[in-house]
C-alpha cells in the first residue's frame, strides 16, 4: 500500500456512509476512533519534543516551590540529588513528557469531545458545554492554588527532619509530589461542577444540599486535610475555603434549578413532587 493509501486508512473520512436513519457502522466508528486517537498522539509527540527544547524554564517553574521552601528552612537542611547515572535522563524525559501532555490537552480534549458529540442530543450537548466552560478554569484555579501553597507545604514536611540531619530529596520523586498535589487540588475543585450536574441531573435536590450543609463544610475541610501534601492549617484552609464557597454556590444553583423545574411542573399541572410522566 502506497504512503498517502495508509494516511488514509488512518486518518481519511469513513468509506462507508452515514446510513438514512443518521447512524454509522460500527466499522465506521471504529475508523474515526483510531483516526482521533492518532492526531491526539501526534499531538502529545510534537508537544513533547518543543517540550524538549523549553527544558530549563520548565525544570525553573517546577524547582521554585522546593527552592523557597529550602530558603525558607536554611539551605543546608535539605539537598536535591538525582539516584543513577541515568537519573538525569529520566527526569529530563518525565518533565518533557509531563509538559507535552498538559501542552496538547486542547488538541486531545478536543478529540475526545468531538467523538462522543455525535451521540449527544441536544439538551445534553449543551449541559457538556457548559461543563466544559466552567470545569476547565475551575481546574486551572485549583492548580494555582496547589502551586502557591506548595512552598509551604515542603517546608512543614522537610521541617520535621532533625536539625542535626540533612533531608536528602530525590528530584524524580518530588516531581511525582509535585505532579500528585497540583493534580489533588485541581480535582477538588471540580466536585462543586460535578454536585450542580447532579441536579440538573434530579439526583440531588438543592434543599437536600442545605440539609447536610454543616456536614459538607467539615467533610470539606477533612477532604483537604487528608488531600493538602502536608496538612498543616494554612494550606489546609487554603484548599478548603474557597470549595466551601463553591459548595455555597453550587446549593443556591441548585435551589435556583429546583424551582425553575418546579414552576414548569406546575405549568404542566403536576405536583412539584409528582414525576413527569416524559
Amino acid at each position: 500500500m502506497s504512503l498517502p493509501g495508509v494516511l488514509q486508512l488512518f486518518v481519511g473520512k469513513p468509506v462507508h456512509p452515514v446510513g438514512a436513519d443518521g447512524r454509522m457502522a460500527l466499522s465506521d466508528h471504529l475508523r474515526e476512533l483510531r483516526a482521533r486517537i492518532l492526531k491526539a498522539a501526534l499531538a502529545i509527540v510534537a508537544a513533547f519534543v518543543i517540550a524538549l527544547f523549553f527544558f530549563d524554564p520548565l525544570f525553573s517553574f517546577v524547582n521554585e516551590p522546593y527552592q523557597q521552601a529550602r530558603e525558607a528552612l536554611g539551605e543546608e537542611r535539605t539537598v536535591a540529588t538525582t539516584n543513577g547515572a541515568a537519573g538525569g535522563f529520566l527526569l529530563y524525559l518525565k518533565l518533557c513528557g509531563l509538559a507535552g501532555l498538559i501542552g496538547s490537552s486542547p488538541v486531545w480534549l478536543y478529540q475526545i469531545w468531538a467523538f462522543i458529540l455525535p451521540g449527544l442530543h441536544r439538551s445534553e450537548k449543551k449541559w457538556t458545554a457548559i461543563f466544559a466552560i466552567v470545569a476547565g478554569p475551575l481546574f486551572f484555579i485549583g492548580i494555582l492554588l496547589g502551586y502557591l501553597t506548595l512552598p509551604k507545604g515542603l517546608e512543614v514536611l522537610i521541617g520535621f527532619t532533625p536539625g542535626d540531619l540533612t533531608n536528602l530529596v530525590d528530584f524524580n520523586d518530588y516531581l511525582t509530589f509535585f505532579i500528585r498535589t497540583l493534580l489533588g487540588f485541581g480535582i477538588a475543585f471540580e466536585i462543586p461542577v460535578f454536585v450542580v450536574l447532579l441536579n440538573m441531573a434530579g439526583i440531588l435536590k438543592g434543599r437536600t444540599l442545605g440539609a447536610h450543609r454543616p456536614w459538607m463544610i467539615v467533610g470539606t475541610f477533612v477532604f483537604a486535610a487528608v488531600i493538602t501534601p502536608s496538612g498543616d492549617p494554612f494550606t489546609m484552609s487554603f484548599m478548603a475555603i474557597p470549595m466551601v464557597i463553591l459548595f455555597l454556590i453550587s446549593e443556591v444553583i441548585a435551589r435556583i434549578n429546583d424551582r425553575r423545574r418546579d414552576r414548569k411542573r406546575i405549568n404542566a399541572g403536576l405536583s412539584p413532587d409528582e414525576a413527569s410522566p416524559l
